[in-house]
């Protein structure tokens, strides 16, 4: 199956500090990005989309930077899972905060991934007072 990565980058009004638990820990994953988040053994994580279950393994995570979530439920045995990439920025010279998103999957409609990341940044950005 093909796959298309997909990278956006939005800015928020919120330190690196204050964004980071919303795109590392369930609770904070849940209040924007799935209906229902719940940590499991092993660095996994249950994220819960329309009744259907999806389990990811954290495989990467830098402390008020960044964090990657590979989805273990895809179809093709032996191929790349797909990925959310969640990295925070802060530019040097405005200090504006950065949330770049990479979103590694099946899907290669890039208006339907832009319509549904800018959904979801709305609702962050409502969370952390953007």
């Amino acid at each position: 199956m093909e796959k298309y990565k997909f990278v956006a980058e939005y800015e928020l009004r919120a330190s690196p500090k204050m964004l980071f638990p919303y795109i590392s820990t369930a609770s904070g994953l849940s209040q924007w990005f799935a209906t229902k988040v719940n940590t499991m053994p092993e660095q996994r994580f249950d994220f819960q989309w329309d009744n259907e279950s999806h389990i990811a393994r954290q495989v990467s995570m830098r402390q008020n930077k960044g964090v990657r979530f590979e989805f273990l439920d895809t179809d093709d045995e032996g191929s790349d899972n797909n990925y959310v990439d969640f990295r925070v920025d802060q530019s040097e010279l405005t200090q504006s905060t950065f949330l770049r998103i990479t979103d590694y999957s099946s899907t290669t409609d890039e208006e339907e991934l832009k319509d549904l990341w800018d959904g979801l940044m709305e609702k962050l950005r409502e969370i952390v007072g953007s």
